[in-house]
């Protein structure tokens, strides 16, 4: 595979406090012959055994999902991440993502597939003993066993630990006796193995595998839902149910790495997917666009309707940027640890938990863009998108969940903040330096002379600017409320929309630079889309960065750092519109998203 020039592992975090070069990063323009053959496979896939059964899937049809998962494991695509010991193909992580971000578009199947090869799966791979990888693996990855990962109860949700699930050793000391409720299992009506989180003696939260067809083991109804029907989700039950000692995954009392590592994964895979769902959604409403006429015209040809057509494209593409972007950091980050004699499982799930931060910005910036490119989709169809009958009807619903799935946007963004302040704490990430730095500099008369003309200076500046603007906000609100700072939810938030934004605009711009120095004038498009959400991303900044400063700071500070954050977020004149006009003239003539 072809990688980033420099495969130097950075630190997870550090996109805030140090620049990054274009070279640095991977982008879709890098893939290799073998990752394109595997990106055809994954749709031919879906075009023939998915897409047309859209409607059979989601009414549940008793044996079709798990027949088309039969039909995925022949074809490869459970084995991704498996290595070759235990009959995977162990190909590297991008390519993994490729595969999520390909079937992405599958609705309720790709939810079965990503539940089946992310938390039904790696719990076993990265934790299991080698007597249970070779056990189960070669049958997760040939399809033989579908998996299910059982966490959440009626009354622990994104507050895992409250499980109250217990596990009891039998008095022969062969088996634990597993007895509570757990909801919203996905994949649950046809899984052959189930990742069960349970307290040992009601007390130390422990994962164990259990079996279908184990005694005491039963399910619940498939659920009701607002959207993704196909994918089954039921409520398991547990009553003294016996599972052999040996099945125990990990250590007591250790559970939670296991469930909080598997999440980083989780997320950022998810968010590949989301990104494939959106580039099929973005299809279908600049399709749609072009073959409706109203007063005598394509309402692709109406401005009002390009507008929501480019928007689209920019966030799927900003997206997509910061989803290989981080990839290969973690990949990266692999390779670094495999090099330092640390095993497979270590390697992959240090560099997941390394970059816990981006996976985190990945999940919410992810779907977040599907949620604004379903939604565009149906106002694009009008009545019709209101209709079950036509395609947008689906997506919409089925998008919806995506802000829920591997913890909810509210707790993620609120994750991303904790995860930086801990590791400043811990000196793993030096950020009181540069935020000293940033209330130096608030002091200093601004030096507007010009510099050395470089491409793309004035945007690289941009982004510079946006990071102090982070940094000056995110360490006035640690100095001012210190450990406190947790309680300080809504600070939190719009300070995570301060580093989100600063990633996936600096990651669009990073990618839309490497484009242009590999295809030059060929892709003006690609610099426009990175321009414009630049442009969107300051004026999101500058007003997260007001809020927060407004609620807590006071007279002389409070003018300064307002200040502060209109002088780190001020642009200069760029036409958004005119070239939104030619992003979506190109997705317009091309009748399809167009990067």
């Amino acid at each position: 595979m072809e990688t980033a020039e420099k495969t130097t592992a950075i630190k997870g975090g550090e996109f805030l406090i140090k620049e990054t070069k274009a070279s640095d990063i991977f982008t879709p323009d890098q893939w290799s012959e073998e990752q394109k053959m595997i990106s055809d496979m994954c749709d031919e896939f879906l075009s023939t055994e998915v897409l047309p059964n859209l409607d059979r899937i989601d009414a549940l049809e008793e044996g079709l999902m798990s027949q088309l998962m039969d039909k995925a494991g022949q074809l490869g695509l459970l084995a991704t991440a498996v290595p070759e010991e235990y009959q995977g193909f162990g190909k590297e992580f991008n390519t993994s993502l490729l595969i999520a971000e390909r079937t992405g578009q599958g609705h309720s199947f790709a939810v079965a597939l990503s539940a089946h090869t992310g938390i039904g799966t790696l719990p076993i791979l990265y934790f299991g003993t080698e007597e249970q990888k070779k056990k189960y693996l070669p049958k997760l990855a040939s399809g033989e066993f579908k998996g299910s990962y059982c966490l959440t109860e009626p009354g622990s949700g994104s507050d895992a630990l409250a499980a109250k699930t217990k596990a009891v050793l039998s008095d022969d000391k062969k088996n634990y006796l597993l007895t509570g409720q757990k909801m919203w299992i996905t994949n649950a009506g046809f899984a052959d193995l189930f990742i069960v989180f349970a307290k040992v003696d009601g007390k130390d939260f422990t994962a164990f595998i259990v079996e279908k067809g184990t005694p005491g083991l039963s399910l619940g109804n498939e659920e009701h839902k607002m959207g993704i029907k196909g994918s089954s989700t039921r409520q398991v039950f547990l009553e003294d149910c016996p599972v052999p000692v040996e099945n125990m995954l990990g250590e007591i009392g250790r559970g939670h790495v296991i469930a909080f590592n598997i999440l980083n994964i989780g997320r950022i895979k998810l968010a590949a997917a989301v990104v494939g769902g959106a580039k099929s959604a973005a299809d279908l409403t600049i399709k749609y666009a072009n073959e409706r006429k109203q007063f005598g015209k394509s309402i692709s040809e109406f401005g009002a309707i390009q507008h929501k057509i480019a928007q689209q494209a920019i966030r799927i593409y900003a997206s997509e940027a910061a989803l290989y972007r981080a990839g290969q950091d973690i990949e990266n980050m692999e390779n670094k640890l495999l090099a330092e004699g640390k095993s497979f499982s270590e390697a992959l799930l240090g560099a997941a938990e390394e970059f816990a931060i981006e996976c985190a910005i990945l999940k919410v910036a992810g779907s977040e863009t599907l949620d604004y490119v379903v939604d565009e989709g149906v106002q694009t169809y009008g009545g019709y998108g209101f209709s079950a009958d036509f395609p947008m009807d689906r997506a919409y619903r089925d998008a919806r969940i995506n802000r829920i799935f591997e913890g909810t946007n509210e707790i993620n963004r609120l994750l991303i903040l904790d995860m930086f302040l801990k590791r400043a704490m811990k000196g793993q990430l030096d950020l009181m330096t540069p935020a000293a730095n940033v209330q130096k500099e608030l002091m200093e008369i601004p030096d507007f002379s010009e510099g050395e003309e470089e491409f793309l200076a004035q945007e690289k500046k941009y982004i510079a600017n946006a990071k102090k603007a982070g940094l000056m906000c995110a360490g006035a609100a640690a100095q001012k409320f210190m450990e406190k700072l947790a309680d300080e939810q809504e600070i939190l938030m719009n300070l995570a929309d301060m580093v989100i934004n600063i990633y996936e605009a600096e990651s669009a711009l990073l990618r839309a630079e490497k484009a242009h120095d590999l295809r030059g004038e060929d892709a003006s498009i690609e610099l426009d889309i990175a321009r414009v959400y630049l442009q969107d991303a300051m004026d999101k900044i500058n007003k997260a960065g007001k809020e927060v400063i407004n609620s807590f700071a006071e007279g002389d500070m409070q003018r300064m750092m307002l200040l502060g954050v209109k002088r780190f977020t001020k642009t200069q004149p760029f036409d958004v519109i005119g070239a939104r006009k030619r992003i979506a003239s190109k997705a317009i003539s091309e009748n399809q998203y167009p990067i």
